[in-house]
């Protein structure tokens, strides 16, 4: 992602509700008007406080003119949680790039016992016959190891960065730009760490 090229590229980033995903998609955009980009940006919260599900659209390039993008547009799509990869999975343009995170978080459907959660060999099917270029990234478990289970997302986006080959001090300047001084130094762990898993 260069200001030379300057072509539009369509990100969705997918998760459950307090994991992030628009503090995360935030980041991005801001990104996105750093390097001189014009940005667009919806969300959908769903009942995200009760571990729904939440969507951001992010459209970055020279003109964009709406936020939303449609079916099979995606260029990336950034999951936080792994059947929302592949609940959205049909937004993913072919060949396009998947993240997603190693971590289940179980809706109240399959808690209650009215449906059950896929297996891991379901999820890996469903992903690999969308794309080939889809990775998988410890995001939780990092967060948790580098002590703060909330910096999953920014874990991600390390390992986005290091996958998009994006320049690593443009990223930390919006993180040290957006995020208080007391959330600074383990975000930035979070993601240089992240940038280094991938």
């Amino acid at each position: 992602m260069t200001q030379e090229t300057m072509k539009t590229t369509n990100f969705m980033l997918v998760g459950v509700g307090g994991q992030g995903t628009i503090l995360a998609s935030n980041l991005l955009a801001e990104l996105g008007v750093q390097l001189g980009y014009d940005v667009k940006k919806a969300e959908v919260h769903g009942m995200s406080q009760r571990g729904g599900s939440v969507v951001s659209h992010l459209r970055l390039g020279r003109q964009v003119f709406a936020p939303i993008v449609s079916k099979g547009q995606v260029d990336i799509l950034l999951a936080f949680e792994q059947l929302e990869a592949a609940r959205y999975i049909d937004y993913l343009r072919p060949g396009g790039l998947l993240l997603i995170n190693d971590f289940v978080m179980k809706p109240a459907s399959v808690t209650n016992g009215k449906q059950t959660y896929p297996e891991r060999d379901k999820m890996e099917a469903i992903f690999a016959a969308a794309t080939d270029n889809h990775h998988w990234v410890q995001g939780a478990k990092i967060a948790d190891q580098i002590g703060n289970p909330k910096v999953a997302n920014v874990v991600l986006l390390g390992a986005l960065c290091r996958l998009m080959d994006m320049h690593t001090a443009d990223y930390e300047a919006v993180i040290e730009q957006r995020l208080p001084a007391k959330l600074l130094q383990i975000n930035l762990k979070a993601f240089r760490t992240g940038h280094q898993a991938t």
